[in-house]
């Protein structure tokens, strides 16, 4: 029986397997086919292929298609043949096939520039980057790549017809990004680190202003500038005048105006632009289903439903900033990643020539002499149980000679010996010195054994018995000592 139910499942599987590849599913016709009825040879290899990448064999139309590139090398279809390489690797997908497609796509953009699928290239390596993209709390590089790639678009070709398309996906990779900023602010307030929290604020409604959450961010921004204190009291202001002003259809309008006048300061006008694009905001609005929502939870792909649909996104991007609570004089120079080549003067030293390859620079002093052997150092007394000094080691040049000329292999062959005839004297000088300071040695140990065996020979002489006295005459009687 379970045999029998095993032979089935295999039937089945089969048959649906068949279905699927004959007729269940309808092939994605190319974008890029060419239409000119011939029966040219490299147009048959290329027609071939365009099948093959539609049927998904795209390893055999990658073949194919470098094929015709390297037998045809004159044929009118090379650069629609290397595009096509780029969109069978896109069409394979995958984190390989994606980066060999960019790949392709800017070799297709850097060899074909002025042709009319250059833009539609520069969109594809857009879109590649924009698919990957994760949601807000998770690594957005993949949107930062996406940003740059897509402002390349606009700006290398804004006359395109991919042109408002790369726009509307240039607000959504930015409502990802200030999200992004918007939750680090958050995190940042919840903490009670205001100064921080409101520097993230700022610089998410300064350089994203068509985030969907901005007026959200300013309120919270005002909220963190009055804990601050008093003295933060213009930056509050500013933030309750944008939300009046940028954002009149805000939850935060009505009581951003009741600050101000609390404040008794002046309440701004609204400004009919922003008002207008609000209102298209509100009815062009992406409404997600129930099913998107919860499916959300285990996606890792961002929620871009509430992106502007109307606007200029900024070109320049999220760009750091010093917050305001910092002083002026304490404020680092941002640096810059710029690099600028000058031509040198005519009154440079190079073109007066000066000796400008000397081992010693102008203005220097050449190392001190070491002093000889046995002589005394200036500006201190000598002594005889001093050693002298230890001579400087003589500074070793990378420079070849002043008046050194040749090839640079001769130039190289005479720095090394000087190098190494400096490192002799050095090692001379060290000898030396070494003899000296055993000479030194010997004799204080002479001077030490000498003084011992003095000592030695006193110690000797006052243990010896005192000389026996001499004999009296008889009849006498010795007088006895003196006390």
């Amino acid at each position: 029986m379970m045999v029998r139910n095993a032979i089935r499942y295999i039937a089945v599987v089969a048959l649906l397997a068949v279905l699927l590849t004959s007729c269940g599913i309808k092939r994605k016709k190319y974008e890029n086919p060419i239409t000119k009825d011939t029966q040219q040879p490299d147009k048959v290899l290329f027609d071939k292929a365009v099948n093959d990448i539609e049927h998904s064999r795209f390893e055999v139309a990658r073949l194919l298609l470098q094929n015709l590139i390297n037998t045809y090398d004159t044929s009118e279809y090379l650069a629609k043949a290397k595009l096509a390489i780029a969109d069978a690797w896109f069409r394979e997908g995958g984190a390989h096939g994606l980066a060999q497609a960019e790949a392709e796509y800017k070799d297709f953009i850097l060899f074909y520039p002025a042709m009319e699928e250059a833009a539609e290239a520069q969109e594809k390596v857009c879109d590649i980057h924009y698919k990957q993209m994760e949601k807000a709390d998770r690594d957005p590089l993949h949107a930062l790549r996406a940003e740059d790639e897509c402002k390349q678009l606009t700006q290398q070709f804004p006359n395109s017809k991919f042109a408002p398309l790369a726009q509307q996906k240039l607000r959504d990779i930015q409502e990802v990004l200030a999200e992004a900023e918007f939750r680090v602010g958050q995190l940042y307030q919840k903490k009670g680190s205001n100064p921080a929290a409101a520097n993230r604020y700022q610089a998410l409604t300064d350089q994203f202003p068509l985030y969907s959450n901005a007026d959200e961010a300013l309120w919270q921004m005002a909220e963190t500038y009055h804990r601050m204190g008093d003295k933060f009291e213009n930056q509050q202001v500013a933030a309750y005048t944008r939300i009046v002003k940028d954002y009149p259809l805000s939850s935060h309008a009505q009581d951003a105006k009741a600050q101000l006048m609390a404040m008794k300061r002046p309440v701004p006008e609204v400004d009919p632009v922003q008002l207008a694009r609000q209102k298209y905001e509100i009815e062009n609005h992406t409404r997600r289903g129930l099913p998107s929502r919860m499916m959300s939870v285990f996606s890792g792909k961002p929620d871009m439903s509430q992106a502007a649909k109307s606007g200029t996104p900024p070109t320049e991007g999220l760009r750091p900033t010093i917050p305001v609570s910092v002083p002026a004089t304490a404020q680092p120079t941002l640096g810059t990643n710029e690099v600028t080549i000058s031509q040198p003067g005519a009154n440079s030293a190079i073109d007066k020539g000066e000796e400008v390859r000397s081992p010693v620079a102008p203005g220097a002093t050449a190392p001190a002499t070491p002093p000889a052997e046995g002589a005394a150092a200036p500006g201190s007394a000598k002594t005889a149980d001093t050693a002298p000094a230890t001579p400087p080691t003589p500074a070793v040049s990378d420079a070849p000679p002043q008046n050194h000329t040749g090839t640079p292999k001769q130039q190289l062959k005479a720095q090394q010996e000087m190098i190494r005839k400096q490192q002799r004297d050095v090692k001379k000088q060290q000898d030396q010195q070494k003899k000296v300071q055993a000479k030194k040695d010997q004799e204080v140990k002479a001077a030490a054994a000498a003084a011992k065996k003095n000592i030695k020979k006193k110690q000797d002489e006052q243990k010896e018995p005192p000389a026996t006295p001499p004999a009296t005459t008889t009849g006498q009687t010795a007088a006895p000592p003196k006390q």
